[in-house]
């Protein structure tokens, strides 16, 4: 079902800050560095996956991304819900069942048997499609999944994530040369501040957290060189 009701966009990323926060999405250690996807160290790390086993919570985040999605691009816009493989398959599985649409999701690379497909469901040419994931930080993987997308003949111009790092300056850019609009709910720079209203991590961590959020490339850089 659609929700009705329409928190306003603030309202939204303090209070899905705080959900990720509650059921312990949110890891900081300034100490121990994370190793990122890229090899670069980071005081944070987020794990979206951990939001499909709280019922209550993952129900409101994707009520919160369908009235995000809707408020943003229009009630109509979309005739497809692709997710992208694997975490925002079943994001993109309970947003089209709000929005009462077809789902489908896009292989990461052609499976390499049978019909060697990447994406699953049926896309059909013409299709307006939303592309849905658990998170987005440089874009550079929504890239590859509109491309699939849009060589079905279908066209692709939003992405809808539940968390976009924000620290990133470049990255709405990258994607709004590649003609794709980013839907979000909250950044790092909500969490911090819940956070640190809610007292979930000592002073020194935080303090460090903001330092990397203010300047993460020479954050990582003096990290590597240490």
């Amino acid at each position: 079902m659609i929700p009705t009701s329409y928190p306003d966009a603030r309202e939204i990323a303090r209070l899905s800050a705080r959900m990720l926060l509650e059921i312990e999405a949110v890891h900081l250690n300034s100490e121990t560095p994370f190793t990122l996807a890229s090899g670069l160290p980071s005081p944070t790390y987020i794990d979206c996956r951990k939001l499909i086993s709280y019922p209550r919570i993952r129900s409101t985040l994707m009520d919160f991304m369908t009235l995000t999605v809707m408020r943003n691009a229009g009630l109509e816009a979309f005739d497809n819900i692709a997710g992208g493989e694997t975490a925002g398959i079943p994001f993109a599985a309970l947003v089209a069942e709000r929005m009462g649409l077809p789902m489908t999701y896009v292989r990461k690379k052609p499976k390499g048997y049978g019909r060697n497909a990447r994406i699953e469901g049926v896309m059909s040419e013409g299709d307006r499609v939303l592309l849905v994931e658990d998170l987005t930080t440089d874009g550079g993987s929504k890239l590859s999944f509109v491309d699939a997308i849009r060589a079905t003949g279908a066209t692709c111009a939003h992405t809808a994530v539940i968390f976009y790092y924000g620290i990133f300056p470049d990255t709405e850019k990258r994607l709004a040369d590649h003609g794709i609009t980013l839907h979000h709910l909250c950044t790092w720079w909500d969490v911090l501040a819940e956070a640190k209203a809610s007292g979930a991590f000592d002073a020194q961590t935080l303090t460090e957290v903001e330092s990397f959020l203010t300047n993460p490339r020479a954050w990582q850089e003096a990290r590597q060189t240490s």
